[in-house]
């Protein structure tokens, strides 16, 4: 697999963590079958991703990015699908964590 690929591959295992995340709210506590299911598909393609893209990136970047991916994915959707919190420090935060997973990108060189 090469970098370009393995990046690609992170970055959906992120979309999929963000996913899952967000399907907990909907599955009342595993108590809904369809949400829960389909909360339980992208946790496993969450990871299986994860684990393929770590065949070329370092662990550390990877696990950080993927981790970042979701964290801000799901911070925004909860903004917009749950009315939480929209303080300008809130989004001032999320850019941060933004700006965390573009250095960690920006560093890590490609090796394949």
């Amino acid at each position: 697999m090469s970098t370009g690929y393995a990046w690609i591959v992170l970055f959906i295992a992120g979309l999929c963590e963000v996913g899952w995340a967000v399907g907990l709210k909907y599955t009342e506590g595993f108590s809904r079958l369809w949400p829960s299911a389909a909360t339980l598909l992208a946790m496993v393609a969450s990871v299986v991703l994860l684990g393929w893209s770590l065949k070329v990136l370092p662990l550390g970047t990877a696990y950080a990015v993927w981790t970042g991916i979701g964290a801000v994915g799901t911070a925004i959707l909860g903004i917009y699908l749950f009315d939480e919190s929209r303080e300008a420090l809130r989004f001032v935060c999320i850019g941060l964590i933004v700006a965390g997973i573009v250095g960690l990108k920006l560093v890590t060189p490609d090796t394949h």
